[in-house]
């Protein structure tokens, strides 16, 4: 129930408002004109004001107005005979929560009065949670307090209070995972089921069953009828980890329930209904997906409603000292060992290592350093660091006792290997081996990160795509049917990559006469990725032979291991074999080796 303030010069109007206020149990201030209302407004603190807004002495808009520049944030209606378009225009410019006209319905001002009275407890809510938040820089499982992460605490909580869709995007190991489970704890659904399933850990043949269960008899081995996650979340929360990764033909059932909030178990006839709040995680660009048509376009705008960026850990390199001490306190307690702090040397170790794992990988580094440490501090040669990424901490070693001394790489990343001269868009070809090839003509010992071009092999792929598609645009004049054609593409692909780019609002003037620099092709060789020269191309050849030789020289340089290869080309380690398969690598990769003078495995 809720304090009200009813300010009215018409005695049976504010009569008829006490007897309503106090039926529905709410206590009542009265006041008979704009002064007095305005000194009790001041003075007490309502949940809710009522005001007319023509009044003796002093209007209610006025009222309104003295009312916020005093401070006060109190929830506000106004109500008027003489109802006008910009006077409800000018009363939700001061802060109104609502504009009602006389005369009106006993249930339209309570509506009104219910309405108010819940936004003022969802909007306390918020704000209580928002300086807990920056008082003890947590949120949930997340731990910091740059104002990166304040952004992203504070869009939980205003996504927390709504019920709509919302995708999480950041690299792997951001968190993704706890922002949804924040949501979750902070939406009306608490009290209901959290279910995440990993999209790319089950079974193609297996995620229909999974996620929306079967019945009896439906297939060999379906002795009973199983409940899918669907099932189980109904009422509650379905977090879609690795959403990228789900089979097209589960995206379409997946649109159905996120539209109609119907589904149908493996085997079954019956339509069932599910009320679920769905919340997906990517590590990918969703839009790059749906320009390869990895990814369905409709249930994309269907669950990005609300879309939430975690930024990686090497932007908000202040929060490392507060993750880090967190990981600390929580495996010294778990490993019942006295670890109390880490020196000054190994947080600055830590604040310049680049964290390609980000906070997942940060934690892997404190659980491991205490478990190894046989005294109470973390000392610079303590921290565990994975050797292949050593490379970011410079040549001068943690031990030093002049202390750490961070300087570029040992040597600067040299340009990817090159294709040998062929048609555009052509294959690799087929050439007879050298005779007793004997040894690599790189050298064996170089640092690690100096054969592979800086960038994940999607952003390299993404950002090659969008300059020759601008560079066909303009080569044709704007005309789109031009320019696909130019690229091999079909008119349908080109129009979804112009609209992800946000250029479908341009004439074709416009288009031809985009700046090429806005869109530069990435730092490639010419034998590899050729700079535009107007003749047509076979864009997915292009890719396909840039995508082949970065696998190629991720697995040469990871000595064929395919989970630091997948790390280092920023992909999922099924993404990593998925490519493999459709690249033949496993045919090209001898091919290149030998024309670059590997000896062939």
């Amino acid at each position: 129930m809720g304090y009200i303030l009813v300010i009215e010069d018409d005695l049976s109007m504010r009569e008829i408002m006490e007897m309503l206020m106090r039926a529905e149990g709410h206590k009542t201030d009265l006041a008979d004109n704009g002064l007095t209302g305005l000194e009790l407004a001041l003075k007490n603190d309502y949940d809710l004001i009522i005001s007319d807004i023509r009044m003796p002495g002093l209007s209610g808009l006025e009222l309104l107005k003295r009312f916020r520049e005093n401070g006060r944030k109190t929830t506000l209606i106004l109500i008027s005979a003489y109802a006008t378009t910009e006077t409800a225009v000018e009363a939700m410019r001061y802060g109104a929560y609502d504009f009602i006209p006389k005369p009106f319905r006993n249930q339209d001002l309570l509506a009104a009065v219910n309405s108010a009275l819940t936004h003022r407890d969802v909007d306390q809510e918020r704000q209580a949670l928002v300086d807990n938040v920056k008082t003890h820089q947590r949120f949930g499982g997340l731990v910091g307090s740059s104002p990166a992460m304040l952004q992203v605490y504070d869009l939980i909580v205003k996504a927390a209070m709504t019920n709509t869709s919302i995708i999480i995007t950041g690299e792997s190991g951001t968190g993704k995972e706890l922002v949804a489970r924040a949501v979750h704890d902070n939406s009306a659904r608490a009290d209901k089921s959290f279910v995440a399933i990993n999209c790319g850990g089950i079974p193609e043949q297996l995620v229909d069953s999974e996620l929306f269960g079967y019945k009896k008899g439906s297939f060999t081995g379906a002795m009973t009828d199983k409940q899918g996650l669907v099932t189980l979340a109904d009422g509650g929360t379905l977090f879609l980890d690795e959403l990228a990764e789900l089979p097209l033909p589960m995206q379409v059932k997946l649109l159905r329930l996120a539209q109609e909030k119907t589904y149908r178990p493996v085997g079954g006839n019956a339509e069932l209904t599910a009320d679920i709040r769905f919340i997906a995680a990517t590590n990918k660009n969703l839009e790059t997906e749906i320009m390869a048509g990895r990814f369905r376009e409709d249930l994309y705008y269907r669950l990005n409603v609300i879309n939430i960026q975690l930024p990686p850990l090497r932007e908000r390199p202040n929060d490392i000292p507060l993750l880090a001490h967190y990981f600390l306190e929580k495996y010294s307690g778990q490993q019942n060992k006295d670890v109390r702090k880490l020196s000054t040397y190994a947080l600055d170790i830590l604040q310049r290592y680049h964290f390609p794992g980000n906070v997942r990988e940060l934690e892997n580094i404190i659980e491991r350093s205490v478990a190894l440490e046989q005294s109470n501090i973390i000392l610079p040669e303590s921290l565990r660091l994975a050797d292949f990424k050593r490379e970011s901490l410079g040549p001068n070693p943690p031990s030093d006792p002049q202390g750490p001394k961070f300087t570029e790489p040992l040597a600067p990343p040299v340009k990817a290997p090159s294709l040998p001269p062929e048609p555009l868009g052509g294959t690799i070809p087929v050439i007879n081996p050298p005779v007793a090839p004997t040894a690599p003509t790189r050298d064996p010992v170089a640092p690690p990160l100096s054969r592979l071009p800086a960038g994940d092999l999607d952003d390299i792929l993404a950002s090659l795509e969008v300059y020759y598609l601008v560079s066909a645009l303009i080569a044709a004049d704007g005309r789109r049917g031009l320019a696909a054609k130019l690229l091999g593409i079909s008119p349908w692909r080109i129009r979804v990559r112009i609209t992800a780019l946000g250029l479908s609002h341009l004439e074709s003037q416009e288009m031809a006469n985009i700046a090429p620099d806005l869109y530069p092709k990435p730092p490639l060789p010419l034998e590899l990725a050729p700079d535009w020269a107007g003749e047509s191309i076979n864009l997915d050849k292009y890719l396909q032979n840039v995508e082949l030789r970065y696998i190629f020289l991720a697995m040469r340089q990871s000595n064929d291991n395919k989970t630091e290869a997948a790390m280092l080309l920023g992909l999922t380690l099924r993404s990593l074999a998925h490519r493999i398969a459709r690249t033949n690598y496993d045919k090209e990769a001898a091919k290149l080796a030998i024309l670059e003078g590997y000896p062939p495995k």
